[in-house]
């Protein structure tokens, strides 16, 4: 049905490029017919508050109670966002949205501290026919049934024309100051055709007396894998030139305010084998010198890491991969003056004294820029058998190297990684986690297009993101790994689907620093947890048990198992409620 619809629309090549790079972008056509009847009773532009767990059709009228104002919670320093939604059976030219200041009496937070935006409509399309996930190829987009879905937070477009008998959503973020006096903060949402006023909404934040610290200084330890090479294919620019840096800029930006910790850097050439639209590069050259001996140029990886380190992500340096997915690694080579490539693996000799070259070199560099404490050799879904085999080469070549992998759990290598990642469905016995974070190790979680839930994909429902910090602090996990920060797809606003994966699994944040419904319930999540890190710290120290014992019953809501009969939005409304008696 609207599967062939939308191939007819998206591959005409009418889309350019050019025109996804400008400040407003066209979405697709709706593939969905609209059913006028639903419309009949919608006789004016109506406006309410909405829910940010809800995704709105684009084609029907929203099942909402009018509402007009609406309050909220914070603590300083957080950030809160709210959605509101717009319907109309006549046409508005010219939707825009603006925020005044919140009011307390004498204090206030400043207009510039919120930010309103629209949320925008990509192309998506579902799990796997058998329910249970989204891996596996897609070569073609009729077999999957595709829709419109809510996702870009659209912060850049100053205003939208509305067709008739359409619903839009509109978004506001509230930064508040961390040196705000507590208290009742209110203020207005003037929703706008032009310059005429539709709606005003009114909106009060509740500030408490906790401060929630900066990102910088949160625990929690966010590793989303960036893709730079995505964002010099999108913007047509030069890899690493001046222009590459400023494009990335606002969009490594939006990974480190949610308190991104890892840089994500390749140190040869295709070390996932191109699986993304736009495959990695090395950032580090490998050249074999007519001698037979070997040589490496660091300039990329260093002004890579200097510029993540200048936008405030600074933890770790993780450094892809010593096995890539194809055991292929390419040099250039000197003695023919050409590129060239070498099939080796663990275990074989010439893997060895390559890699030991690249390591002792690589080892040198890093304690020369002051980095090497920082840097892990990472690994990926690796099998047991090479990664010791692996270990053996890195610890040959300096024992100090700090070593992560993102794969299954298996006991050998407990104390061997520094940084260990396992699917969610793997679950670490206590008495490691407990060893591991006495030994300060990274311990965290990660998921992939296996999970049908909870996941990332464009279609999933948004609080599931939310849900993987609550998650971690229910298992004293650190934090969470997901493999695509920003590897787009040819069309990224437009259209969030993938040959390889179910939509939007390669990306969580759009073109032009453009956030996501996905990703601003990460970033609840996250500051949730840090809020249960500090109720936890404050608590024990005050010997409270009975509120110790009250946020482990709130979390124990998370339970990946129970999902269907308890959504991720239901578990963490419950939760918060709890917590919120005694804050």
């Amino acid at each position: 049905m609207k599967n062939i619809l939308l191939s007819v629309l998206f591959f005409t090549g009418t889309i350019s490029i050019y025109a996804q790079i400008a400040d407003s972008y066209r979405e697709l056509p709706n593939p969905v017919q609209t059913d006028l009847t639903q419309w009949d009773k919608v006789n004016t532009p109506k406006v309410s508050w909405g829910s940010t767990d809800v995704r709105y059709k684009k084609e029907v009228p929203p099942s909402v109670d009018i509402m007009k104002n609406l309050t909220l919670s914070a603590w300083k320093g957080e950030r809160v966002c709210a959605q509101f939604v717009i319907w109309s059976s006549e046409e508005i030219k010219e939707l825009n949205f603006s925020a005044g200041e919140l009011r307390n009496g004498e204090e206030s937070i400043g207009k510039e501290h919120l930010t309103t935006a629209f949320v925008r409509y990509v192309m998506t399309d579902e799990l796997n026919k058998d329910g249970n996930g989204g891996c596996g190829q897609r070569p073609d987009p009729t077999k999957f049934d595709s829709t419109l879905v809510a996702d870009p937070i659209d912060h850049i477009t100053p205003s939208l024309l509305i067709p008739s008998h359409s619903t839009q959503g509109g978004w506001v973020s509230i930064h508040i100051p961390s040196q705000v006096k507590a208290g009742a903060y209110r203020g207005t949402i003037l929703v706008k055709d032009g310059e005429k006023v539709i709606s005003t909404l009114g909106i009060t934040v509740n500030v408490g007396q906790r401060t929630l610290p900066p990102p910088s200084e949160w625990a929690f330890h966010l590793d989303l894998w960036q893709n730079p090479y995505a964002v010099a294919r999108y913007y047509q620019v030069t890899p690493w030139s001046k222009e590459h840096f400023d494009y990335m800029r606002p969009h490594m930006k939006l990974y480190a305010d949610a308190g991104g910790k890892s840089i994500t850097a390749s140190i040869m050439h295709k070390p996932w084998n191109g699986q993304t639209y736009d495959y990695f590069e090395s950032m580090v050259t490998w050249i074999k010198k007519a001698d037979g001996t070997w040589m490496f140029d660091y300039t990329v990886f260093d002004k890579w890491v200097e510029f993540m380190m200048e936008m405030g992500i600074r933890k770790q340096i993780n450094c892809y991969s010593m096995v890539p997915w194809k055991l292929s690694f390419r040099y250039f080579d000197q003695a023919t003056n050409s590129l060239q490539s070498v099939s080796t693996q663990p275990g074989e000799a010439v893997y060895e004294d390559m890699w030991l070259a690249m390591l002792r070199s690589f080892a040198a560099h890093l304690k020369q820029k002051g980095w090497f404490g920082i840097t892990y050799i990472s690994m990926d879904e690796r099998p047991m058998e090479t990664m010791l085999k692996t270990l053996e080469i890195i610890r040959k070549a300096d024992k100090d190297f700090k070593v992560s992998l993102a794969g299954a759990y298996h006991k050998e290598l407990v104390y061997e990684l520094d940084d260990y990642c396992v699917a969610l469905r793997m679950k670490y016995p206590e008495d490691v986690k407990r060893q591991r974070k006495q030994a300060g190790k990274v311990t965290t979680f990660y998921t992939s297009c296996e999970e049908a839930r909870p996941n990332t994909f464009s279609f999933s429902p948004p609080a599931e993101t939310e849900w993987f910090a609550w998650y971690s602090a229910k298992e004293g996990l650190d934090g969470y790994l997901r493999w695509a920060l920003n590897s787009w797809v040819k069309h990224p606003l437009q259209d969030s689907r993938f040959h390889t994966w179910a939509a939007g699994d390669t990306y969580l944040i759009y073109p032009g620093g453009r956030s996501s419904l996905r990703f601003e319930h990460l970033i609840d999540g996250i500051q949730a947890y840090e809020k249960i890190r500090l109720l936890k710290k404050e608590y024990a120290e005050k010997g409270d048990k009975r509120k110790l014992d009250k946020i482990d019953k709130a979390l124990q809501l998370f339970d990946e198992t129970t999902l269907k009969e308890v959504p991720a939005a239901k578990a963490i409304g419950k939760a918060k409620r709890m917590l919120n008696n005694f804050e």
